[in-house]
């Protein structure tokens, strides 16, 4: 971002700087807009599916899901309150890269146990792209462990304790017979 500050203010002089925050806040609450509308949807998903608590389900009078946004936005706000954004950043990155990495060993798996499955998407150039992307998550998240392990475990444990949520959640269903 430095060299965007000093090309603007090459371009537009002082007002340079002023502009770029600017463009920075607006490009911000544009992506926050999106990722609030469609975390609170992914909760009501997860509760209409009995992965998350069932009062998230609901809309209100608006079709809102209202009581998803607030459990959100609770969320967020202790997330916030954790640290700053970079050691947040750093404890979750692991994990995303982590879930990431299974759902593409997924798609390699599945093309060997179901090889007759239909699949309207194929990877690019498979399976030399899952792979490549396998190893190079893998190197991530062993740099993460190496360099950032102060934050790497604590968000690893944090989403373990998504566990004892879930069955919390689901402690009343009977298993399939």
């Amino acid at each position: 971002m430095g060299v965007a500050v000093a090309a603007s203010q090459n371009i537009f002089g002082s007002a340079g700087t002023i502009i770029i925050a600017v463009l920075v806040m607006v490009s911000t609450f544009g992506c926050n807009n999106g990722l609030i509308l469609a975390g609170s949807r992914v909760f009501q998903t997860m509760a209409k599916d009995g992965m998350f608590f069932k009062s998230a389900e609901k809309n209100n009078k608006n079709e809102v899901p209202e009581n998803a946004l607030w459990m959100q936005g609770v969320w967020a706000s202790l997330l916030c309150l954790s640290g700053q954004y970079g050691n947040l950043l750093d404890m979750i990155s692991f994990v995303i890269v982590l879930f990431y990495m299974i759902t593409v060993f997924g798609v390699i798996y599945l093309r060997f146990k179901k090889p007759d499955l239909e699949r309207p998407y194929k990877t690019w150039l498979y399976p030399v792209t899952p792979i490549i992307y396998l190893l190079i998550g893998a190197g991530f998240c062993v740099l993460l462990l190496i360099y950032k392990q102060q934050y790497t475990w604590p968000g690893f444990l944090m989403v373990l304790l998504g566990l004892p949520v879930y069955y919390f959640i689901n402690r009343k269903k009977q298993p399939d017979q």
